[in-house]
C-alpha cells in the first residue's frame, strides 16, 4: 500500500510523492497521497517524520509525482500537501482537493 516516488526538478530540488494509510482516527482504511518539495529526498522524508509520520520511507519510484501533482505543491507556501486517495486506485471523476498539512494534522488531533 505504501507506494511512492520522486521527481527532480530542473533546479536541483526534488517532490517526493507518498501513500500512506490515513493517520485519521476517524477512517484508518482511508488512505492519503503526500507531497513534498525539499532540497533533496532525505530532507523531504525529514519534513514528513517531523510532523509525527515517523515510519516513513521511499523504496523505488513505482508512484512518481504527476506534473499536475508537481505544479499544486510548488505553488503551495508550504511545499507539503495532502489528499485522500480512492481505495479502489481509480482517479474520481473529481479528485478531491489538496489541502495543507495543518489540516491534516488538526483533523487527527481532535
Amino acid at each position: 500500500m505504501a507506494a511512492g516516488g520522486f521527481c527532480k526538478l530542473p533546479n536541483g530540488r526534488v517532490v517526493v510523492a507518498l501513500n500512506l494509510p490515513s493517520p485519521s482516527a476517524a477512517d484508518p482504511d482511508a488512505a492519503v497521497r503526500f507531497l513534498v518539495h525539499a532540497q533533496n529526498r532525505a530532507r523531504a522524508l525529514t519534513r514528513l517524520r517531523n510532523l509525527g509520520l515517523r515510519a516513513v520511507y521511499l523504496r523505488g519510484n513505482a508512484a512518481p509525482p504527476t506534473p499536475d501533482e508537481i505544479t499544486a505543491v510548488l505553488h503551495h507556501p508550504d511545499g507539503l500537501i495532502w489528499r485522500t486517495t480512492p481505495d479502489n486506485g481509480v482517479p474520481a471523476a473529481v479528485p478531491e482537493l489538496w489541502r495543507p498539512i495543518r489540516a491534516l494534522l488538526r483533523g487527527a488531533a481532535a
